[in-house]
């Protein structure tokens, strides 16, 4: 409830319920765009393109209890077009920071376990096509339910488990595992 009266005072222009609303999610929408973009840096800039795109565009929204899903709609789609841009140009140097994902830790000696356990996860999602990364991503190390990851990705929700199911099998059947769907 509090989030629809939010969106209805941002929709009448208040920046402030705007930023509030970003501010609750602020977490969220960095891991989401860090997905995407792989590093902090460009995460924050697709951010940042996501918070224009949401003030010039929030009065268009029609379902204020809808805000979140909408918002990180918007905000995979300004990911996936700064990719893009990116992929035009050539970069001068070659550099690995793209595949670095940085880690929040409360203690040292949880960090290389956490670390380890990244590589691992990163090193079998490569084993899949894109469109299987990206529905996996967004169902387990994003937690959003299906009928958002398919209005995020524009296919049926249909597509969307089928996506998740065969990477799911893929991985499994290359590293082994349980069946646990």
């Amino acid at each position: 409830m509090r989030v629809v009266r939010l969106v209805k005072k941002a929709k009448k222009g208040n920046k402030g319920a705007l930023l509030q609303l970003i501010s609750e999610q602020q977490d969220a929408y960095y891991r989401l765009a860090l997905t995407y973009m792989g590093n902090s840096h460009d995460a924050m800039d697709a951010m940042e393109d996501m918070i224009v795109s949401l003030y010039h565009s929030i009065p268009q929204l029609k379902k204020e209890d809808a805000f979140y899903s909408w918002s990180k709609t918007i905000l995979v789609n300004r990911c996936k077009k700064l990719l893009q841009k990116k992929n035009k140009i050539v970069p001068m140097e070659n550099t690995n920071e793209s595949f670095e994902k940085p880690i929040i830790t409360t203690d040292a000696t949880n960090s290389f376990t956490q670390t380890e356990q990244r590589m691992d996860l990163k090193d079998m999602l490569s084993t899949l096509n894109a469109n299987q990364q990206e529905a996996i991503e967004l169902k387990y190390l994003h937690d959003l339910d299906l009928q958002t990851i398919a209005d995020m990705t524009n296919v049926s929700i249909g597509t969307v488990k089928s996506r998740i199911f065969q990477g799911l099998k893929k991985m499994r059947e290359q590293f082994g595992g349980e069946w646990n769907e």
